[in-house]
């Protein structure tokens, strides 16, 4: 489609990041566009892309197309800055008019996000951190076993840890959870309300 468009220019196609990164040297391309996931791995090498154009070539923009609404994909790509950056999804390009006009913007250093994906990020940063982050996985097992109703030996033996290991973590995660020692409080079940609420 780009390729009989009147408004770009489509200088080189390429299969791999690695062979975008010669074809932007070798054509002085403005603007990429690339899909988050590209060989060999399928997995984020369209983000790696736009980081390693950010370094070698800071002036040529990159528009990646995905299928998911992804804050973690979206930060990846704006984390260095959203000058000349866009994230499109893809399900929601309908038509070639919006492709080009996101290109030619980005390739000026305009900013091009999906509102979808502008929603999620919003959303990412607005939610609270939840206490269970500060804990190690080991912690987080423990905490798991304790929700379950099992005590300290139970743990100790389903863990295969002392009795005075598991002591110790379940200090470590009441302290990192905030729950002090009140004589009027069960720091056990105050614990797993945590877990229930925020494990999801």
């Amino acid at each position: 489609m780009l390729e009989a468009s009147d408004a770009v220019d489509v200088v080189a196609s390429c299969e791999c990041a690695e062979d975008a990164l010669h074809a932007v040297a070798e054509t002085h391309a403005d603007v990429v566009l690339t899909d988050i996931r590209m060989p060999p791995t399928h997995t984020d090498e369209g983000i790696a892309l736009a980081r390693s154009l950010r370094e070698r070539h800071p002036d040529v923009g990159v528009v990646v197309l995905s299928q998911h609404v992804s804050p973690e994909y979206a930060i990846g790509l704006l984390q260095e800055g959203s000058v000349g950056r866009g994230y499109l999804l893809k399900d929601r390009l309908h038509d070639i008019d919006a492709l080009e006009s996101a290109l030619v913007s980005v390739a000026g250093g305009g900013c091009q996000i999906d509102p979808l994906v502008v929603q999620a990020l919003t959303s990412a940063r607005t939610r609270p951190a939840s206490p269970l982050e500060a804990l190690t996985p080991r912690e987080l097992e423990i905490l798991g076993d304790i929700a379950e109703g099992a005590n300290n030996q139970a743990i100790a033996d389903r863990r295969v840890l002392t009795r005075r290991a598991v002591e110790k973590h379940a200090s470590s995660i009441f302290m990192k959870l905030g729950l002090a020692d009140d004589p009027d409080a069960n720091r056990r079940v105050r614990s797993v309300l945590v877990y229930l609420r925020d494990a999801a």
